[in-house]
């Protein structure tokens, strides 16, 4: 009878610890997954340079639209914490959605080699980070179910879990879940 009590107190802290590791392992996996967005948006940050370099040449009357992909590309290599990485990245995936929107009226750019190359590289970049943006909110959905279930909640409050965001693109949602499209015209 002596053992009982001891024994239940044995168990009930071995169960709030695989409690505490698992919420740390989903926590883990939530970071990890956006370690995989990084390594994509550096990708497309060391292209938007080029991109922007080989518009110029064309299309010398849309300095406002080009300073506007520098600025967002800018703001978004320097941003620091998830949240603001997501902020960052939606405007600037707006910007160079604005970009391409732009190139529609210059035939001999559609037609450049380097031009289509790079807007090649970018489509590819694109998809590649809708596919990281899918893991990473499916790691988020799953810490977020983890923290606010009963009973992990009770630890989850204790030890300062809280709700993360989803890398949501917000109102262009719909436009940027689509792949950029090449055009040959």
């Amino acid at each position: 009878m002596i053992w009982i009590i001891p024994a239940v107190i044995v168990l009930l802290v071995f169960w709030l610890i695989g409690i505490f590791n698992s919420l740390v392992r989903l926590r883990n996996t939530r970071q990890n997954a956006f370690a995989d967005i990084d390594v994509q948006l550096r990708q497309r940050h060391d292209l938007v340079p080029q991109l922007v370099e080989t518009v110029k040449g064309y299309a010398t009357h849309e300095r406002e639209l080009l300073t506007r992909v520098t600025e967002a590309r800018t703001a978004a290599m320097g941003a620091t914490t998830i949240d603001e990485k997501i902020r960052t990245e939606t405007q600037l995936s707006s910007a160079l959605q604005g970009l391409k929107v732009s190139v529609e009226a210059y035939p001999d750019l559609k037609a450049n080699q380097n031009f289509l190359q790079l807007q090649e590289e970018l489509s590819d970049i694109e998809n590649k980070l809708a596919a990281v943006r899918r893991y990473f909110n499916a790691a988020t959905t799953e810490y977020n179910t983890g923290i606010e279930t009963f009973p992990s909640n009770l630890i989850a409050n204790s030890f300062g879990f809280h709700r993360e965001t989803m890398f949501d693109l917000g109102q262009d949602r719909v436009s940027m879940e689509e792949p950029p499209k090449i055009s040959f015209n």
